[in-house]
């Protein structure tokens, strides 16, 4: 569910590039094209367990609630953002503070943060202040904000930032990978992740070896065997060994899913 969250974000981010939500309005189509979900919202985000963000208003000002996917509004318009539903709570921010409510629109855990991020693996990022810590469903505080900066929990560890190195602490609050990566991109996937020594990527096992020494300009997740990495200008993708099985041929790409995976050649 989580890398099908994380590339749809990705591709949505590039599409949005490419639109002028002013002018636009949203719906939704099945899989033989037909409009099932008449354009009637000024933005849109994918479905999530059953539920899909729109915004009613206009993009500078109006308010998200949630729709099901025969259209009707089962969460009034309510957040400043709009979110993705995660093992039954999605994120809002309502009065300049965020928290969580259920599937019913229920707040379940009062906004009282500074900022928050989608619950993965029963655990949800929060900011208080300018550190970042880790709440339990409950909305209960149980590893205590200490981080510059912080991933969501993947495969039972979280990237966290401690004195502009970046490290990998368990659900504890533990640090099992020490501080010593310049950067972490999103956490392990696959069993692999890839981390920055000085200003090239490669890839850590959970024991923290290096199993893909640095080498890449840029690297993404494993998904389905493959991970994207760039060199010098252009993407192409490797093998949990290290070989580049499709040589960096593209100016952007997109995670495998269902066998394939997007690719974009500029004219």
């Amino acid at each position: 569910m989580r890398k099908k969250a994380i590339l749809f974000f990705l591709c949505l981010a590039v599409l949005s590039c490419s639109i002028d939500k002013q002018k636009s309005k949203f719906g939704y189509i099945d899989k033989t094209g037909k409009m099932v979900i008449k354009p009637q919202f000024c933005d849109a985000w994918g479905f999530s367990e059953g539920l899909a963000s729109v915004q009613i208003g206009n993009v500078v000002n109006g308010k998200f609630g949630y729709i099901d996917k025969t259209g009707i509004m089962v969460i009034k318009p309510q957040s400043d953002f709009p979110g993705i539903f995660s093992t039954g709570l999605v994120k809002v921010r309502i009065g300049g503070r965020w928290g969580y409510i259920d599937r019913t629109g229920e707040i379940v855990i009062r906004p009282r943060f500074d900022w928050s991020y989608d619950f993965s693996e029963g655990l949800a990022r929060v900011r208080i202040g300018e550190k970042q810590g880790f709440i339990n469903k409950r909305g209960e505080i149980v590893i205590e904000p200490m981080f510059e900066g912080a991933k969501e929990f993947s495969e039972g560890l979280a990237g966290v930032e401690m004195d502009y190195r970046c490290g990998f602490i368990d659900k504890t609050g533990e640090i099992v990978i020490g501080p010593q990566f310049y950067d972490i991109f999103l956490g392990f996937f696959e069993g692999l992740a890839a981390v920055k020594i000085s200003d090239k990527w490669g890839y850590i096992d959970k024991t923290g070896n290096m199993v893909i020494e640095p080498q890449f300009d840029k690297a993404s997740i494993f998904v389905e065997g493959l991970a994207a990495v760039k060199i010098s200008d252009k993407w192409g993708y490797i093998d949990k060994t290290g070989n580049m099985v499709i040589e960096p041929q593209f100016d952007f790409t997109w995670g495998f899913t269902e066998g394939v995976a997007a690719v974009e050649i500029l004219d």
